[in-house]
């Protein structure tokens, strides 16, 4: 009786959120993705398209939570650094309790973004060498260095790693290697095959199986209603 009380607010919500998201990758609060001619586009993409998480995500907070959102990034993208200070908020509120996790997956943009396939392929290798906790810091650095609509230098890139506590010479042969080339790849046509169309391309998913779509840099309070609203069925 519960579920189906709340059925038509979710269903308001997500209503919401889809109308919004119009406006936000026209330009106000999200960069649109170049990706229709993409062979990995099919036309026919849709979020419950999108994989399931893994042991193999960067998960920030509890993997058992209730309610997970996954967020497909570009480091480059300034609505993604945008997003990501309200996901912080997020975590701070609900994350300390297990209820809510935060899962991160990449999703340059190269047509805009020309240096987000190597911040991507750096920030994995970090986490290969020094595991999730240094990955999160170094996305937080290299946002830190490189906030709303600047870009990160790269020459700095190698210096971002040593300062979470990666080796550097090992930093340098791992992202030298390009053998991370093909996990971004991978993750970038998981977003299209999910409905991705801009950055940051968001899901939220729960434990009884739902998928609700939350495109742009959503609101702090857009984002709190939904994981309000799903907890609380």
């Amino acid at each position: 009786m519960k579920q189906q009380s709340l059925a038509i607010p979710i269903a308001i919500i997500v209503a919401a959120i889809l109308i919004s998201g119009a406006f936000f990758f026209a330009g106000r609060g999200g960069t649109q993705a170049p990706v229709a001619n993409n062979p990995t586009n099919s036309g026919d993409s849709t979020a419950e398209n999108v994989v399931p998480v893994s042991a193999d995500d960067h998960i920030l907070g509890n993997p058992d939570a209730d309610v997970i959102v996954i967020e497909y990034s570009d480091i480059e993208c300034p609505f993604c650094k945008q997003f990501h200070v309200t996901m912080q908020q997020i975590m701070n509120e609900f994350g300390n309790d297990g209820s809510v996790a935060w899962v991160y997956r990449h999703f340059p943009i190269t047509q805009l973004h020309q240096n987000a396939p190597r911040l991507a392929e750096a920030s994995e290798c970090v986490a290969e060498l020094s595991g999730n906790t240094a990955f999160w810091a170094f996305i937080d650095e290299v946002f830190a260095v490189a906030p709303v609509n600047t870009f990160f230098p790269m020459d700095q890139l190698t210096a971002t790693a040593e300062k979470v506590g990666v080796d550097a010479g090992a930093f340098n042969q791992c992202l030298d290697s390009g053998r991370h080339q093909e996990t971004v790849q991978k993750e970038f046509s998981d977003a299209v095959s999910s409905g991705g169309q801009g950055t940051p391309h968001n899901i939220v998913v729960t434990k009884q199986g739902q998928v609700i779509p939350l495109p742009g840099s959503q609101p702090y309070g857009t984002v709190k209603n939904v994981i309000e609203t799903l907890l609380n069925q």
